[in-house]
């Protein structure tokens, strides 16, 4: 099992997103109150190329051990700061499969629907930090490490100090993809 560490949201379309005491998630429409709320997708790089894809997007999550790991290459990032929604600690959450229900606390339930595709907003944010974010393996492809994304399938307050439970989905497993 895992835990939730912070959990942030904006109102705006602002690249960090103030940490909260709680969110609430929404059945099929991701974080109350947070700028990418919806059925249809909300990043606006998304909405230019097709405003009525579904939204894959509702939820941002991230895992802790990233910052850790970021902090000892000289890089201060904290929750909230590049974009996520919810901080995680406990759970390898790039390994997880496509299609995992991420049980967050008592009662909300998110479906892991694949890897967030960085983008540049995160070297604005910290000269160098793309690069660590993401690279390439020895095969070529693109290593994409700046957290995962879901959809709500369950609502629910969702605050620091809940447990996390992961639920596979039924094998074979795909692994996540950029969305």
């Amino acid at each position: 099992m895992g835990v939730v560490t912070a959990v942030s949201r904006s109102e705006g379309y602002t690249f960090t997103k103030p940490v909260r005491s709680s969110i609430t998630l929404l059945e099929g429409l991701g974080v109350e109150g947070d700028a990418h709320q919806g059925v249809t997708v909300k990043h606006r790089s998304r909405v230019r190329q097709d405003p009525t894809q579904p939204n894959l997007r509702q939820v941002h999550l991230m895992h802790a051990e990233l910052f850790d790991e970021l902090r000892d290459k000289g890089f201060a990032v904290e929750p909230g700061e590049i974009g996520e929604n919810v901080t995680t600690r406990g759970i390898d959450l790039l390994g997880l499969p496509t299609g995992t229900r991420l049980h967050l606390g008592p009662e909300a339930v998110v479906e892991v629907t694949g890897l967030r595709n960085p983008c540049v907003q995160i070297e604005n944010f910290s000269a160098g930090l793309l690069k660590e974010v993401v690279s390439k393996g020895s095969d070529g492809e693109l290593i994409r490490r700046a957290g995962i994304m879901s959809v709500v399938l369950v609502g629910g307050v969702v605050r620091p100090g809940d447990e996390i439970r992961v639920e596979l989905p039924p094998e074979p497993h795909r692994p996540l993809e950029k969305v």
